[in-house]
Parts: structure tokens; sequence; C-alpha cells
């Protein structure tokens, strides 16, 4: 008689290199933004008076709440994650749309920000910053350039965070399977970290 065979699906992951895959991206995101802040110093340094003046444009109060408001962000997605780690699920996907709803908030003040600049003629290509000079161009050019960045990172951030919201609610992650939750945590912190920079940057050093 012969014997049955049965095979099971077993069910692969490679929990290790996907964290080792999203390291690398963090550190290639990095260098990116690091070269960016370079550039920045240096036309700062060329352009001291100019950027000086044009930083008493931006409105330092948004920008505190800005801060505030992803500090608060990256608190509640790690502790989604930590929530997961303990298999509370509703606690979990709370968490997650509260991070998503802070980075909502966050882009909607920045389209304020953003529309006020705009209002006044500060953005690039206007007649009025060609009047003002070139280290008033090069200012608003770089800040539109780099907080704009800065969006679309986040953008995608809310877009991801949609999905593990979706996912959990799914069971695709568990408390036995959150590596994805991690990344995109790490990625998040990523964001944030950027942030960080930028606001002194802009905002603080006048």
């Amino acid at each position: 008689m012969m014997e049955k065979t049965t095979v099971h699906n077993v069910e692969h992951r490679d929990d290790e290199a996907s964290r080792i895959g999203m390291w690398l991206f963090i550190f290639s995101e990095l260098i990116f933004f690091g070269g960016l802040f370079i550039v920045y110093s240096v036309i700062r340094y060329r352009n001291q008076e100019a950027f000086h003046l044009a930083a008493t444009e931006l409105n330092r109060t948004v920008g505190t709440i800005n801060t505030i408001i992803l500090m608060f962000s990256s608190m509640t997605l790690s502790m989604s994650v930590t929530s997961m780690q303990r298999s509370n699920k509703k606690l979990t996907i709370a968490l997650l749309i509260t991070t998503a709803v802070l980075g909502i908030i966050f882009m909607v003040n920045k389209y304020f920000e953003w529309g006020l600049k705009i209002q006044h003629g500060l953005f690039p290509g206007s007649e009025k910053l060609h009047e003002l000079g070139y280290g008033d161009t090069l200012f608003f050019g770089i800040y539109f350039a780099m907080t704009g960045l800065h969006m679309l990172h986040l953008l995608i951030g809310i877009i991801l965070i949609g999905v593990m919201i979706s996912f959990v609610s799914k069971d695709k992650i568990r408390a036995d399977k959150f590596v994805q939750l991690d990344n995109i945590s790490l990625y998040w912190h990523l964001v944030d970290i950027i942030w960080i920079f930028l606001f002194p940057l802009f905002y603080l050093i006048t």
C-alpha cells in the first residue's frame, strides 16, 4: 500500500531581509537629504543677509505647531507597533488612524502656509522675488523644493499607513507578523527626522 504524502503550504517570510532593505532605503534617503542640506548651507553662507531677511517671512508659530504634530505622530505610530505586538488590534488601528490624521493636519497647515507665500508673491519665478534679488529667489526656491520633497514623503507615508490599517483589519499583520508595520514606522521616523532638520534651517536660523 502506497503512503499518501500531504504537502502543507508554508508561508515563507524573510523578516530580517525586509528590515535590512528598509534600513538601506533609509540610509540612501539620508544621503540624499544630507546632500541637499549641504547645498543649502553653502548657498546660505554666500547669501547670509538675503537669507536672514527672507527667513523673517516664514511663520515660526506654524512651523513649531507642525513640528509638535509630527513628533506626536511618531509617538502614536511607535505605540501602534507595541500594541500590535500585544495583539491589541483595535488599539493598533486607532493609533494608526491617529497618526494618519496628524499627518494630514500637517499637510493642511503647510498648504495654507504655502498659499500665503504664493498670495504674497513669494514663490519661484514671481516678479516680486525678482525685484527683491538673487538671494531671496534662492531662499524661497530651496524652501519650496525641500519642503515639497518632505511633503511628498509624508504623503507616501500616509498612504502606506492606510495600507497598514487595511492589513491589520484583515489580520495580514498580527502579533507574530508585524515587520511591515515596523518598517513603515521606521519610514515615518525618517520623515520626522528630516523635518526636525528643515525646521531650524528655515524657521529658526535667521
